[in-house]
């Protein structure tokens, strides 16, 4: 019988226990971020280079304890691939992190990604020695095509950002699963613990989330709902469900069983 012990989640000679990885915007306020962090077990947390107030003072590194969490910076704001090459390189400069999650926004509106403008800022810092993990929407296709530019992970959008909608598309997130070998990543759209539960049921490596958590009324209750939902999906996945039927089927057949009377 299968026990419970799970292999740990591995990207760019690095492993994690937690497979959640969880942002640091739009929260009320530090204290609660952080209480929000120590709640939902992630061992990640992502920031956005372009909005850390890092020559001033009071950035949001402050908050952060870099002997506990793994620094996730990302391009967020970016909208070509030259703006995202840039601001890359720009975390490195400053010593934040050679892993970087790489967002090149095509469209203000929907904040979906230019997906060929993705992939070649992907090539790009991949030459220049970057962990690089993409966001992308939830084509097979592009995802292959980060893969085969050296991603180290792949993180297709479950909806668009922010928006809470959960998984949209799981047929696409289960041929991404079969299409690359790198791990998957769910980003984006995560509005409560069953939409996590689900990214993971599907057998996605981990789920990456901020907004679900961050606005939510009690954002550690959340934090700590989505650790729980993340841990149960994975759980579920690897015990294997059964298979879905139209009809019913007896939970005890008669088939086998002795004669009463």
């Amino acid at each position: 019988m299968m026990g419970h012990k799970d292999e740990a989640l591995k990207f760019g000679g690095k492993e994690f226990t937690s497979r959640l990885i969880i942002g640091s915007s739009k929260y009320p306020d530090p204290a609660i971020m952080q209480k929000a962090w120590e709640a939902s077990g992630a061992e990640i947390i992502t920031v956005a280079i372009r909005r850390m107030n890092l020559a001033t003072g009071g950035s949001l590194l402050d908050y952060i304890d870099l002997s506990r969490y793994t620094l996730l910076p990302n391009t967020a704001g970016c909208y070509t691939g030259e703006e995202a090459v840039k601001t890359s390189f720009i975390a490195r400069e400053m010593g934040l992190s050679d892993m970087i999650k790489l967002e090149v926004i095509g469209d203000e509106k929907t904040l979906f990604p230019d997906t060929a403008a993705l992939v070649e800022a992907t090539k790009i810092l991949v030459k220049e020695g970057f962990i690089v993990l993409p966001y992308t929407n939830d084509d097979p296709i592009v995802a292959k095509k980060l893969e085969d530019v050296g991603a180290a992970a792949v993180m297709p959008l479950g909806a668009p950002i922010g928006s809470g909608a959960g998984i949209r598309n799981p047929y696409n997130i289960r041929i991404i699963q079969e299409t690359v070998r790198v791990p998957v990543i769910v980003d984006a759209g995560v509005g409560t613990a069953s939409d996590a539960a689900v990214a993971m049921e599907l057998g996605c490596d981990g789920v990456l989330m901020n907004t679900g958590i961050a606005m939510a009324k009690d954002p550690v209750a959340m934090a700590t709902a989505m650790r729980y939902a993340v841990e149960a999906g994975r759980l579920a996945y690897r015990a294997g469900r059964i298979p879905k039927k139209l009809y019913a089927s007896a939970s005890t057949p008669l088939e086998g069983m002795p004669e009463l009377l």
